[in-house]
């Protein structure tokens, strides 16, 4: 490792953003500045966001952290809001879904892996699930541009049925790796036609 005293500090690395085989699904890496202390990441900045061609996201109207053991899935989970989501610590395997009627890119499947740094903006009808890939979990941030509430607008698609090649083996039947509620879901294949 270099001496503090050698290196150039702060670095800073700019914001980009990557368009994705879904329309409107983007991967964003976030603007970052590190010096001796560590890294300060910009998660949202409007104005930088307007200038990338990014939609407003504000304001937020609910915000959720998910602490995920290792080798959990959550979703897949389409509801009728945006959301911004990344990783706060660990690291996590993301998969993405559209399943908006209509779209250009229904059925198109986006999977990374994700880690601090890297953010997905996922439109509204396009399912967002991950795995937790880091030996002492990863922690999962979403934000939303409305307040989740039970019976909303949505879809959800079982995660063990959508074609999804998982990193980590999954035991349908063990709850901590995937929940009763997102086993039972409908597979991909009862998805109406478009």
């Amino acid at each position: 490792m270099t001496p503090a005293s050698t290196q150039s500090w702060p670095r800073v690395q700019e914001m980009v953003v990557r368009a994705t085989e879904i329309e409107g699904l983007m991967v964003i890496r976030m603007r970052q500045v590190e010096d001796e202390r560590g890294t300060v990441r910009e998660f949202y900045r409007e104005s930088s966001w307007l200038s990338a061609g990014l939609p407003s996201l504000g304001p937020w109207l609910q915000v959720n952290l998910t602490e995920t053991r290792r080798g959990a899935v959550r979703g897949l989970h389409a509801e009728s809001m945006h959301k911004l989501v990344a990783i706060a610590s660990g690291q996590a395997f993301g998969a993405y879904l559209d399943l908006r009627a209509g779209s250009p890119t229904r059925g198109n499947v986006e999977q990374l892996r994700l880690a601090p740094g890297t953010q997905v903006l996922v439109p509204q009808g396009v399912a967002n699930g991950f795995q937790s890939l880091s030996a002492g979990g990863s922690q999962y941030l979403y934000c939303f541009d409305h307040e989740w509430v039970a019976g909303m607008a949505g879809v959800a698609i079982s995660p063990l049925t959508a074609g999804i090649q998982w990193p980590l083996a999954i035991d349908a039947d063990d709850r901590s790796q995937v929940s009763a509620k997102d086993q039972a879901a409908p597979p991909l294949t009862e998805l109406p036609p478009n």
